[in-house]
């Protein structure tokens, strides 16, 4: 049973960096697509950035140029870099994956196959 793992939540000042990781718990071929969600306290929730197994990264417009998504050789951890963090950024971070098709789909969070339970980020 795939589980996503997601760590590197906590506090951070504003201005600072963080830096959050989603291992994919079972012996698997990397997923096809990966992201990270979002949903601040009183928020919708929102999608950060999707990338593809193979190709590039695709992010929302709230944090372009501030984060920063990677993953690992194996495509089976996925990582965000979060600089510049804001207040507005304060929020549970999900990670998503799903072995069905290369990011064309998943119209909203539900859609994906495979969640993280979250990790929380709080901005001081």
């Amino acid at each position: 049973h795939v589980q996503l793992v997601e760590s590197g939540g906590g506090s951070v000042e504003s201005g600072g960096s963080l830096r959050l990781s989603c291992a994919v718990s079972e012996d698997t071929s990397g997923p096809y697509c990966m992201g990270w969600y979002r949903q601040g306290p009183g928020q919708e929730r929102e999608e950060i950035v999707r990338i593809p197994r193979n190709g590039l990264p695709r992010y929302g417009s709230s944090t372009q140029g501030r984060f920063t998504v990677s993953k690992d050789n194996a495509g089976k951890s996925l990582y965000l870099q979060m600089n510049s963090v804001q207040p507005s950024d304060a929020a549970v971070y999900y990670c998503v994956a799903d072995w069905r098709d290369n990011c064309a789909s998943y119209p909203d969070m539900v859609s994906w196959r495979y969640r993280g339970l979250g990790t929380q980020v709080t901005v001081s």
